[in-house]
């Protein structure tokens, strides 16, 4: 899974959820840059790596071996958790993993090198792996 090689801090703070969930749009990542087509969010969450993977691998499964893939989020922000059944208090969990911030408009994924019914279809793939609502978008 994806993981930053060194932190400053293991743990964050929360953050405010509202930012979140009133879906500020994305300002970095906006258009296709790499590929010819690219997965688009259209809603905001907080992605997790294992998430990232499992859409990597229909996405490279479903396009072939001529398809050139870029991720374009990385998971850089801890979460932690704690354990079940244990009483309140006594500080903060564990570190869990790490998750990317995604706001509408960000491009996730893009794939070259392969005719755009296939790019289609394997974009459509990974989208149902990740927890936004998505668009295949095309390169301007």
């Amino acid at each position: 899974m994806l993981a930053p090689k060194k932190t400053k801090y293991r743990k964050w703070q929360n953050g405010r959820k509202h930012v979140l969930k009133q879906a500020t749009p994305a300002t970095r990542g906006i258009t296709v840059a790499f590929g010819s087509f690219g997965l688009k969010a259209t809603t905001t969450a907080r992605i997790t790596s294992n998430q990232i993977e499992a859409a990597r691998r229909v996405l490279s499964r479903a396009s072939g071996k001529g398809a050139k893939i870029w991720i374009r989020i990385f998971p850089d922000r801890p979460f932690t958790k704690k354990p079940a059944e244990v009483r309140m208090g006594s500080g903060k969990g564990d570190l869990q993993g790490y998750v990317a911030d995604v706001h509408p408009g960000r491009i996730m994924f893009e794939v070259d090198g392969i005719p755009e019914a296939t790019a289609r279809e394997a974009l459509r793939k990974a989208g149902t792996k990740l927890p936004v609502k998505v668009r295949i978008v095309a390169r301007q």
